[in-house]
Order: C-alpha cells, then structure tokens, then sequence
C-alpha cells in the first residue's frame, strides 16, 4: 500500500505539492506512481526560469517499465530543480516525498484539481 501525507495535496495525475513560505510549493511525483513505474532510471527536471501552467507537462520520468509524463499541479516559475536526481533517479522509488522533490515553483496560480489525502487515497484505491 502507498503512502500519502496528509500535509500535502494531490493531482490526479499522480504529483503531490507541498507548501514553503513565500508563495512557493515544492513538487514531486506520489508513493503510488513511483511504485506502479517500477525502477525508475531517469529523470527529465523542468528547467529553473521556466513558466509552468497548471495541467502542462513539465517533464518526464522513464522506468524499465515505461516513460511516463510528469504534470505541473501550479502555474508558476520554476526558482529550484532537484539537481541530484541527474545522477540517482533512484531516490524517486527510494524517498518520493522527501529527497525525491522535483521542483519549486513561485506560484501564480492555482491549480482547483489539487486534493486531500484523504480525496488522492480515494481516487487510487
């Protein structure tokens, strides 16, 4: 069973946000689409600078099962990228929530598809 933090909301495409101070969230992919990639051997970051729309594709993830598209859950700049996932896509399968962060984003919209945990648990039960 995948886990899912209640402090943190959800798209149902699978990315979860985590507020920072000063209009930021910190993006990632979920516990559940990492494990239903399977290995995941890279990475394809947004780059810092870049304008992201809500629902866009922002980058991609490949696993030796499939590549799968990864989904802004804001509209926003991207200010940080996780660099260290370059060199050890691993840590995505590994800590999805915590060193497998993707991207911050300064928002400038908000996405009304985010969810709970407790609506994401429902939606990939």
């Amino acid at each position: 069973m995948s886990t899912t933090p209640d402090h943190l909301r959800y798209t149902k495409e699978h990315e979860w946000v985590e507020e920072r101070p000063a209009g930021v969230v910190r993006m990632g992919i979920t516990d559940f689409a990492q494990s239903a990639l399977g290995d995941i051997v890279y990475i394809q970051l947004p780059k810092v600078g870049d304008q992201l729309t809500a629902g866009s594709v922002c980058g991609e993830v490949e696993s030796t099962k499939s590549v799968s598209e990864i989904y802004a859950p804001v509209t926003g700049k991207v200010t940080s990228v996780n660099s260290d996932l370059d060199k050890a896509p691993e840590v995505l399968n590994t800590d999805p929530y915590g060193a497998g962060w993707i991207a911050e984003v300064e928002i400038s919209g908000e996405s009304s598809e985010l969810m709970s945990a407790a609506d994401y648990q429902t939606l990939t039960a």
